[in-house]
């Protein structure tokens, strides 16, 4: 198979870049609320803080939104190359970074947990599934959505890396996302270590 150029995969991975970066989080909560969910619970724009301060409803539909853009972004990719392996590649990690550094709100944005979600679903299914599985017996046993997305994101490299068949476009890729949700989280490692991490309650409120 044919390899796309440069100039497509920078087209595919840019615009990538700008669907993740749409803020969906913050548009939601403006448009509903008519708040910056900035300024409300832990100031990020992602679905569990839009869970805890607007309630479940809203968070359910941003967790949504997010899962979709990031997935739709790879989706484009495949259409635009024959989903050529390393354009996927690009595109998964370029949504991602999208979401953390969004133009439309000055570089400052969430954690790419969703989008990552949406983007290896489409480039590594069995890899994600495995990882989501380790995210629910974490949370399960700890009530931390922090600490479950970490540890999922730490387990998924391994299982694309020994996944048969997968490219070392898509390896570099899972370990590159993984970094970055890790990075992302630097501020819940801090209050996990001081044990004032607030733990997550399916009624939209801190526990505890």
């Amino acid at each position: 198979m044919q390899h796309p150029s440069f100039a497509i995969l920078a087209i595919t991975t840019v615009l990538a870049y700008g669907i993740g970066g749409l803020p969906f989080g913050y548009w939601f909560v403006r448009l509903t609320a008519g708040r910056d969910i900035r300024t409300m619970g832990s100031g990020n724009i992602g679905a569990t803080n839009v869970y805890r301060s607007i309630g479940g409803k809203a968070g359910w539909i941003v967790l949504l939104l997010d899962v979709m853009k990031g997935f739709v972004a790879v989706w484009i990719a495949a259409a635009m190359t024959q989903a050529d392996e390393a354009a996927l590649a690009l595109a998964a990690v370029a949504v991602m970074l999208g979401h953390c550094y969004p133009i439309f709100l000055r570089f400052k944005g969430g954690k790419a947990v969703a989008c990552f979600v949406g983007a290896f679903g489409y480039v590594a299914p069995f890899a994600l599934a495995i990882a989501i599985a380790a995210f629910v017996i974490v949370f399960a046993l700890s009530r931390y959505v922090s600490l479950g997305s970490m540890f999922a994101a730490v387990v998924f490299p391994i299982a694309v890396w020994l996944t048969p068949g997968s490219s070392s476009a898509v390896r570099i890729a899972a370990v590159a996302a993984a970094v970055l949700i890790v990075y992302r989280h630097k501020g819940n490692i801090l209050r996990l270590r001081q044990g004032r991490e607030p733990a997550f309650s399916l009624k939209g409120k801190t526990a505890g």
